[in-house]
């Protein structure tokens, strides 16, 4: 790899959103270990969607959903400089961050940036991009279906299609059990922790069947995902569906309250300040912290990994 220039990122990013906020601050509560330990987990996940890319010399990529360009920027690691990049977002923030990683990179001349969001790439022409990747990107599309014609539409004819999407249908699920059980029972005989629990993970995930019928992250499943990937006129189309049940990454107390599970879901210290009265916070704390200070807490990573073709004719 070329000499890295030396660039401030954190001057790269004159403002946030939501998604620059979980991704460069949240997502690893702002601790270095942390970042790195969760930086390699997801570096395998990248490396997958790459694999099923099969990517090669001169080819063109679009990136959808880039957040911080790592699926492009390992792309380019993998190719070389015939490769060409299109890293493409919702996130003005993100988008500049991966400029200024890009640039970091000696690798600015193969990437283009362009912001606009995966059901309306207005951006890329019919017919123009080899491969299109996506990583825990259209799990956040209203509009599943529309976005996977937009990929179908941008691609070549023999082009591939390689995505790996978590699916957190489960989890609200579990959040839904856990609010019939506190709405059923009679609070002589409720475990006084069950409600604050619940309170927690409704913070998180939705607990109602519409609710989770209606948000974007949770009304789908890896057979839905399959669905709209056939239904988009893709062929050749493979799916692994894999499940990984692992101890926490998080072991203290102090970086697990920094720490946000997604986007779209507030830290665990403002669930607490905002949702709990200050003894139940500190019932809450007596019964978790032991668990995350003893890495007995375990964590559930579902995710999709589709490949699939566009067809010749």
């Amino acid at each position: 790899m070329p000499k890295e220039a030396t660039i401030n990122l954190d001057k790269t990013i004159a403002q946030s959103d939501e998604w620059s906020d979980w991704l460069l601050h949240s997502r690893h509560a702002d601790n270095p270990d942390l970042e790195q330990v969760v930086r390699s987990a997801i570096e395998r996940y990248a490396d997958r969607v790459l694999d099923g890319a099969r990517l090669a010399p001169g080819m063109t990529v679009a990136d959808i959903g880039t957040g911080d360009g790592l699926v492009a920027l390992r792309a380019i690691d993998r190719v070389g400089a015939s490769l060409r990049v299109l890293l493409v977002d919702i996130s003005e923030p993100m988008l500049r961050h991966a400029e200024a990683l890009a640039a970091q990179r000696n690798v600015l001349p193969q990437c283009t940036f362009l912001k606009c969001g995966a059901e309306s790439l207005d951006g890329i022409a019919d017919a123009s991009i080899d491969i299109v990747t996506t990583r825990a990107a259209l799990a956040y599309v209203t509009d599943k279906s529309k976005a996977l014609r937009e990929f179908q539409r941008v691609l070549k004819p023999g082009g591939r299609l390689s995505i790996a999407e978590p699916v957190f249908r489960d989890d609200a699920f579990s959040v839904r059990a856990l609010k019939h059980v506190v709405d059923t029972t009679s609070i002589e005989t409720l475990d006084p922790i069950l409600p604050l629990l619940h309170r927690w993970k409704s913070a998180q995930f939705p607990d109602t069947q519409e609710d989770i019928a209606n948000n974007p992250i949770t009304n789908y499943s890896e057979r839905d995902l399959l669905r709209f990937v056939q239904n988009s006129g893709f062929t050749g189309i493979h799916m692994e569906f894999h499940v990984d049940i692992l101890p926490t990454l998080i072991t203290s107390w102090e970086v697990f309250l920094r720490n946000s599970p997604h986007p779209w879901a507030p830290t665990h210290e403002t669930i607490l300040t905002e949702r709990f009265t200050i003894e139940e916070r500190k019932l809450f704390e007596s019964i978790l912290r032991p668990t995350i200070e003893s890495g007995q807490s375990v964590s559930v990573d579902r995710v999709a990994y589709i490949t699939a073709m566009k067809p010749l004719a």
